[in-house]
């Protein structure tokens, strides 16, 4: 049997990799790496030892996001404290950007799209 560390990192297919690496640094603050090695096939953008993968899409046109109905990744979530949790939130509101907030009992969650449509969750477990 082996153990996992964690997830390394999760791949994503985007439209513009330079509007998505700058999304995705200004509005969760996550940190370009790997750069000079790798410019932007992939751009990888991290929040400690997580990070994102953002692929160019191959398509002239891309395809739907999948609905709840599809086989596919829903969303994926990233962890903070309660006070970043509230700091999220006024964040989001400042720069426009709707979520939905939903309680869980054992934690608290805002969803809201990239743009390119993937659904993202911050969760606290602060509640």
């Amino acid at each position: 049997m082996f153990r996992l560390e964690g997830i390394d990192h999760v791949a994503l297919t985007v439209r513009d990799v330079a509007h998505s690496v700058a999304w995705y640094q200004e509005v969760l603050g996550l940190e370009r790496r790997y750069e000079e090695a790798w410019g932007n096939h992939p751009a990888v953008v991290c929040a400690g030892n997580t990070c994102l993968a953002l692929f160019p899409c191959g398509a002239a046109e891309p395809g739907p996001t999948p609905d709840r109905n599809a086989i596919a990744m829903q969303h994926f979530a990233f962890r903070v404290d309660r006070s970043n949790f509230e700091a999220a939130q006024i964040a989001l509101r400042e720069r426009g950007i709707a979520f939905q907030f939903q309680d869980h009992a054992i934690s608290h969650s805002i969803y809201f799209s990239d743009p390119d449509g993937h659904r993202l969750e911050i969760t606290t477990y602060e509640v």
